[in-house]
């Protein structure tokens, strides 16, 4: 009877509409505008033959965080078939052996490393840069990455501050894949051959219209707290926005900075897909949003969700800046408020300045 009020709660909710109707618009529109380059004949994708190439000594290293299910467990089963050396990030250790164990038993030759990650907490973070490098040194590997995979994320249904006081989930889908980004650049830098990060966003974002980047929204102190109820589709959106908007302007700083275009930035967005990510949310939504997907012929498996990353994590060092969407490396125009240059560098400039507080802190 309690989980039946908790699901009537729920479906009254400004949350649900915004789900049901917002999120369901926004990903027909996506396709929509696959179809109108497909018709219109705009180039918006890659050959397949032009795919990166990793030539090294060595295997290519890669990241994935969120490794251990959904779409990061199936992108790393992906890379490893590829012959990168992958590199599983996740919160439980447990889970992260279990992953690797599966990924063996496909493929023999799967060179694999694990690390345990909470994405949400800087010094989890930080921890993590200073073992993979001790990691790097005393394997005798190169002192460098190749890929980068930032595709952590998660749809809470509850504020949960983190350590540093910042809403779990901004903290998990976009500030600490900034911050790991900020602090992977001189491996990715250190590469032989040019290097990526792939943004793993979302369709959502196109569902978010907030024009504030400063510190308390970004850290979603202001989101948690002028609302009686969480706002955890809001709030979800927004991330993705922010991921989307680092995506571009990451780009943009790289170009300033590196002549060479050494290290690339693309986002992509995979659809919708069936994972685990709506645990939190009453059963029956769960299973009205994947049969309602299904039967609309829009709802993937992890599996082909992977395909997509890979496309994109693969696609030649011009296509940096761009949003994939749609696999076969084809790329559409995310939302307009996304592509607003001085929206992304006022994200970017108190990203920086987030970042630079939580590195001062933990000094």
């Amino acid at each position: 009877m309690e989980k039946l009020k908790e699901a009537l709660h729920f479906t009254c909710s400004s949350n649900f509409w915004r789900m049901a109707l917002f999120w369901n618009i926004a990903l027909l529109f996506s396709y929509f505008e696959l179809l109108k380059r497909r018709i219109y004949g705009s180039k918006s994708s890659y050959s397949s033959s032009s795919n990166h190439s990793w030539n090294t000594s060595q295997r290519p290293i890669c990241i994935v965080t969120g490794a251990t299910s959904g779409i990061g467990k199936a992108t790393a089963f992906a890379l490893s078939r590829k012959g990168f050396y992958v590199i599983l990030v996740g919160r439980s250790s447990h889970i992260l052996s279990k992953t690797m164990s599966e990924i063996k038993r496909q493929n023999e030759d799967a060179l694999l490393k694990a690390f345990e990650v909470d994405m949400s907490s800087f010094l989890s973070v930080l921890k993590f840069r200073n073992s993979l490098e001790q990691w790097l040194l005393e394997s005798e590997l190169q002192s460098s990455i190749q890929l980068l995979v930032n595709n952590a994320g998660i749809l809470a249904t509850s504020s949960r501050p983190t350590v540093e006081g910042f809403d779990r989930m901004i903290a998990t889908n976009y500030i600490g894949a900034f911050c790991l980004t900020k602090l992977l650049l001189p491996l990715l830098r250190n590469s032989p051959v040019p290097s990526r990060v792939v943004n793993v966003t979302s369709f959502t974002h196109r569902s978010a219209f907030s024009g504030r980047f400063d510190k308390d929204s970004v850290t979603g102190v202001l989101y948690s707290s002028v609302s009686k109820q969480y706002p955890c589709a809001r709030i979800y959106e927004y991330s993705k926005l922010c991921l989307l908007f680092f995506s571009y302007e990451l780009h943009r700083q790289l170009r300033l900075t590196d002549d060479s275009h050494h290290v690339s930035a693309v986002a992509v967005d995979p659809g919708a897909v069936k994972t685990n990510i709506m645990h939190e949310l009453p059963s029956y939504i769960q299973v009205m949003a994947f049969f309602c997907l299904k039967i609309l012929r829009l709802m993937q498996s992890p599996e082909d969700a992977a395909v997509s990353i890979v496309d994109a994590a693969l696609a030649p060092p011009e296509m940096s800046g761009k949003y994939f969407f749609g696999g076969n490396g084809r790329t559409i125009e995310s939302s307009a408020i996304s592509r607003d240059p001085k929206l992304a560098k006022e994200l970017w400039d108190t990203s920086c300045l987030i970042f630079n507080e939580l590195q001062q802190t933990h000094a």
